[in-house]
């Protein structure tokens, strides 16, 4: 891809961007949400179309890619983030959607079946092409993408953050078959924000930064910090700001949670968080975090428990009533659960604070509700043109920003935390961080679940641990409980027993 540009309403998403990718290597393409990379990869899928004046060559011949299907016949698959599968069809109906077998005019399911079988076998499939995909997990659907893209004879594999819904475990085996399929002699272009698998599976890393190409390094020339530089522009020292707190400057307890049961995941739970405290939530996955945040949050029913904030029980039955009580939940799914994708970045700021703009005739002050978006993009550094933009356009990381500033303007006292910086580039994680210190400071009391173990570890004044719907064990950074990467996977698995005092 050469001198590839494209523009929107205005705003500059490429500006001459070049990028190549070899047969048999793993191309990594790193920068900061709203860097340009999706952008760049939609235009190699056909999504979008390029601004005239640059060029994409495969094998070395000039190519015109005008829409998917061009891009296909190509040889080029782009498994998204967000798989792109039916779920209510067969794995075999998947692998060939679109391109299906025909028999006297009817689609030949055992045609699609038996074509189907050797592909899920060659990549170590445990399911059959006959499964049902809505009955699979993310893992096994993930698996299934890339055998469409294998039975298609695809040559350019683009890799759009798959290890985010997955397990270590799950993470491990899809290493071993992207190398299977390096091996194979697939270009395979890998986009992440982890650099633990940058390190891992790379061959060579490109780099944008505000829709701009700004060099390539080999696996030989890897460092953390010429990543950081090239990404950012500059150096992010003290990436993780907190550390282990000082109890001495903590308010009251805040939330104060006993024996919380849903009677699934969450079996009998416990904890507290105090004012000014940054409390993670660890464990693996599986382990009932979310679901214990949304029985606190009250969007989900549970059968047992009681709970606390400020020091008086309270009954929170729904979202609606938590927010009323001074709760606000940053949900791991921003985009199904969290935000209004088709409205703009206006509305979805002040969603859910409306009702303090309107008269007493139900007039809404629409010029109060303009400057509070805007101090909150202000505040956030919310890339955007403009608060009229529609949220769906944005980068993933501005999405969260937006989420977060809706959260904020409803002014919490306490609040839950999600999976903050999943799918957020290392610049946009350093300015949650700091906005995660900065809400401590301001005695908000801060719940944080991550599945990032130096994330927790940075930023965590304690650590709470669950294991299988139960809390494992508490670490308050004391010499008898440090907060480690090591004491957190040893309560997480069972390895070990802490309690801390």
């Amino acid at each position: 891809m050469r001198e590839i540009r494209k523009t929107f309403i205005g705003v500059k998403a490429l500006a001459g961007v070049d990028l190549n990718a070899w047969e048999g290597e793993i191309h990594a393409l790193m920068g900061e949400n709203g860097a340009g990379k999706s952008t760049l990869m939609k235009i190699l899928a056909g999504a979008y179309r390029a601004d005239p004046g640059g060029e994409i060559r495969i094998d070395g011949h000039p190519v015109v890619i005008d829409g998917p299907l061009a891009a296909k016949r190509l040889g080029v698959a782009v498994i998204y983030q967000e798989l792109s599968l039916s779920p209510n069809l067969t794995v075999a109906e998947n692998i060939y959607l679109g391109r299906e077998p025909t028999a006297s005019g009817m689609i030949d399911r055992a045609a699609m079946e038996k074509g189907a079988a050797p592909v899920l076998e060659r990549l170590g499939a445990d399911f059959t092409p006959r499964t049902l995909v809505g009955d699979l997990s993310i893992a096994e659907r993930q698996l299934v993408e890339i055998a469409r893209a294998v039975h298609a004879h695809a040559r350019i594999l683009v890799m759009d953050e798959p290890t985010t819904a997955l397990s270590s475990r799950e993470t491990d085996r899809l290493f071993d078959l992207i190398r299977q399929l390096r091996g194979e002699g697939l270009a395979i272009i890998y986009i992440s924000h982890r650099m633990n698998e940058i390190y891992e599976l790379a061959d060579r890393v490109s780099v944008l930064r505000d829709g701009a190409y700004v060099g390539t390094l080999t696996r030989a020339e890897l460092s953390a910090d010429r990543l950081v530089k090239m990404m950012v522009g500059r150096d992010i020292s003290g990436f993780y700001t907190k550390g282990v707190g000082n109890p001495h400057r903590y308010g009251p307890v805040a939330l104060d949670v006993r024996d919380f049961s849903d009677g699934r995941r969450v079996k009998k739970a416990s904890l507290t968080v105090r004012h000014g405290e940054v409390v993670a939530l660890a464990g693996l996955v599986g382990s009932g975090r979310t679901e214990l945040a949304r029985l606190i949050f009250g969007a989900e029913r549970r059968l047992s428990g009681t709970m606390t904030l400020e020091g008086r029980p309270v009954e929170i039955h729904s979202p609606g009533a938590a927010i009323a009580t001074g709760l606000a939940y940053l949900t791991e799914d921003r985009k199904a659960q969290g935000l209004f994708l088709d409205m703009s970045v206006h509305d979805n700021v002040n969603l859910a604070v409306f009702g303090r703009d309107s008269s007493m005739g139900g007039v809404l002050d629409l010029a109060r509700a303009g400057e509070r978006v805007k101090a909150a993009i202000a505040a956030l550094k919310i890339r955007v043109a403009g608060p009229g933009v529609e949220v769906g356009t944005l980068s993933g990381g501005n999405q969260q920003k937006v989420l977060l500033s809706r959260l904020l303007e409803t002014q919490p006292e306490v609040l839950l935390l999600d999976e903050p910086t999943r799918g957020v580039d290392i610049g946009a994680k350093s300015e949650i961080y700091r906005l995660i210190d900065e809400l401590a400071a301001r005695g908000v009391a801060v719940l944080v679940i991550s599945s990032e173990l130096p994330e927790v570890v940075g930023i965590a004044d304690r650590v709470v641990v669950m294991r299988d719907g139960i809390v494992a064990g508490e670490l308050d950074g004391s010499e008898a409980h440090p907060i480690t990467q090591e004491t957190i996977m040893e309560l997480a698995t069972g390895a070990k027993t802490h309690a801390a005092a």
